[in-house]
């Protein structure tokens, strides 16, 4: 047998699609529009998609999809635009009339069509239609209407196809948004412009260079008309600030007097090199914190005995006095892979004794599973390590067959506290909480911690957070996106004037001026950089379980207290 033979044998499948393919003109003229496609050769497809109605060919929607994607594109070139307006809307009519539904690319597509004419009428209509056909849009789809709107200062127009994006639950990101921002800026629409920082806010952790632009040319010039003659009392400023997780207060605009706007960096403990104010460690709000810790208690409960967990939950409300929370078995197994490793005591005792130090002595809470406990109290070395524990309120067993980690996470979420784990939360359990707000919480709320030859080293949350900041007096620190991976060169806008506090004659007070503030959330354990802290772990920490802290007045008070708590439940 021949070789050509031999392979005609072995892929009879594939001759015959080539085959098929010769005969099929359909596929041929799927073939040559692809091509045209990939070449952005407007011309070439018309050419192929006249030849193919004046021969009677069956068209499709992937054929219609593929000729009016070029249209769409080829909008931008001044060259082919008026072939591309002239044919698109032709071929999406021919399309409606064979009685081929169009899908989201379709209308997408033809948006763009009419955005490009300056029609947003047009593009807004085209895709308020979807629902005739069962479509839902995307943010894409609105784009071309928003968008147009934006260009040409409509910005009621805006604002309603703005209404329409919520209310098909899609979100905006810093394109549309700024946009949004800058027809708001040249309407002169104080206000509007006010909310669309909070979603910018909410949206990006820094601003490209183009919305740092449209905010600079606001505030140097028809931004100094806003906020004139607002004034609020100090304390009712902090107070919304600390709701909202620090670093926003969203009561308007504060102060009077025209707007100081400059360019320069942030300090590694948070200090603005331009005007010297200190920006904070941002916390998720009220709000969200709440529906954070029911949604862990929910999922919790499904997946744990129930009564068990209700019981913790029931406990911590009458224990609420904790700053920070510990990852139990995380800490005690950290780095024992080792023939002779197991669970030390010595490490979490090292951790419990550092947090307390660092809260002005006041007892952790330590989540630990009930067999770790067995394990502590069935070694005579400490028993009287495991007394100070309990009479201090510091254990919280969790019972046989449970996985330890709801009851920590729900714990620092609860009371809002830091929790110490390198545990990165990314197994299953955590996923199923989503992603909106868990790693904004994690950045604001985690200690993480090395053992370094017997030395414990603590990495405490960062000093600031890398977010448009607005401050009790008014003034606002916007990061800009850069090409540099170095926070210390990370450009920031600062834009200042004088706040309505000190108009009357109040200090404008900054959350904690101090070098080492670390935000409302994040104060009391500051740290003197933003770099970990190595702490030189004192010898009684390691190899005796016997040493307790000195006590004072303060922290007889304290630990008096721990002691009239109830001791944690025992599993039976």
């Amino acid at each position: 047998m021949s070789s050509a033979n031999h392979r005609r044998h072995q892929n009879p499948s594939r001759a015959n699609k080539k085959k098929r393919g010769r005969k099929n003109p359909e596929a041929n003229f799927l073939f040559e529009l692809n091509s045209c496609s990939k070449s952005k050769d407007l011309n070439a497809a018309i050419s192929l998609y006249e030849s193919a109605i004046s021969g009677n060919m069956r068209l499709n929607r992937q054929h219609f999809n593929i000729l009016l994607y070029l249209c769409s594109a080829s909008v931008a070139d001044p060259d082919g635009k008026l072939l591309a307006l002239s044919h698109g809307f032709r071929i999406f009519d021919h399309m409606l009339s064979l009685k081929i539904p169009p899908n989201e690319a379709s209308i997408t597509a033809v948006a763009r069509l009419a955005a490009a004419k300056g029609d947003g009428d047009s593009a807004f209509d085209i895709v308020r239609s979807m629902g005739d056909y069962g479509l839902t849009p995307r943010l894409r789809t609105f784009e071309p209407a928003l968008l147009c709107f934006c260009k040409k200062l409509e910005a009621d127009k805006a604002y309603e196809v703005e209404d329409y994006i919520s209310l098909m639950n899609v979100s905006l990101e810093e394109p549309e948004i700024a946009a949004l921002l800058k027809v708001s800026a040249d309407t002169g629409r104080g206000e509007r412009v006010y909310d669309y920082l909070k979603k910018l806010r909410c949206c990006v952790r820094s601003v490209s260079e183009e919305t740092a632009k449209i905010l600079e040319d606001w505030f140097r010039g028809k931004g100094n008309e806003v906020g004139a003659g607002v004034q609020h009392h100090v304390d009712y400023v902090k107070d919304a600030i600390l709701r909202n997780g620090g670093g926003w207060h969203g009561l308007g605009w504060i102060g009077e007097g025209k707007w100081a706007v400059r360019r320069g960096t942030v300090e590694p403990s948070g200090r603005c090199c331009c005007c010297g104010q200190q920006l904070v460690c941002v916390d998720i709000d009220d709000a969200d914190t709440e529906k954070f810790a029911q949604s862990i208690a929910e999922l919790a409960m499904e997946r744990e005995v129930k009564a068990n967990f209700s019981e913790f939950q029931d406990w911590l409300e009458k224990h609420a006095c904790y700053e920070a929370v510990l990852d139990g078995a995380n800490i005690g197994l950290y780095q024992q892979n080792f023939a002779e490793g197991g669970f030390s005591v010595p490490q979490l005792d090292a951790v419990v004794k550092e947090m307390y130090g660092r809260s002005g002595n006041k007892w952790p809470l330590v989540i630990l599973h009930n067999k770790r406990l067995r394990a502590i109290q069935e070694n005579p070395s400490y028993r009287k390590l495991f007394q100070e524990w309990t009479n201090n309120g510091v254990l919280y067993t969790t019972p046989h067959g449970s996985n330890d980690d709801w009851y920590w996470l729900y714990a620092a979420v609860r009371l809002r506290c830091l929790l110490v784990t390198n545990d990165e939360m990314r197994d299953h359990i955590f996923e199923l909480l989503g992603s909106n707000f868990f790693l904004k919480w994690k950045e604001r709320h985690q200690v993480r911690y090395t053992f370094l030859k017997g030395s414990l080293k603590l990495q405490m949350p960062p000093p600031y957070s890398i977010v448009i900041q607005e401050s009790e007096n008014g003034s606002w620190h916007v990061p800009i996106t850069g090409g540099s991976n170095e926070e210390s060169s990370r450009t920031w806008l600062c834009i200042t004037r004088p706040g309505a506090c000190e108009a009357k004659g109040e200090a404008a007070a900054i959350l904690d001026t101090s070098k080492n503030a670390i935000g409302p959330t994040c104060s009391r354990w500051a740290l003197n950089s933003s770099e970990s802290e190595m702490l030189a772990s004192n010898k009684e920490n390691h190899s005796s379980q016997d040493s307790s802290p000195k006590s004072n007045n303060k922290t007889a008070s304290v630990t008096g207290k721990r002691k009239e708590r109830s001791p944690s439940p025992t599993p039976t």
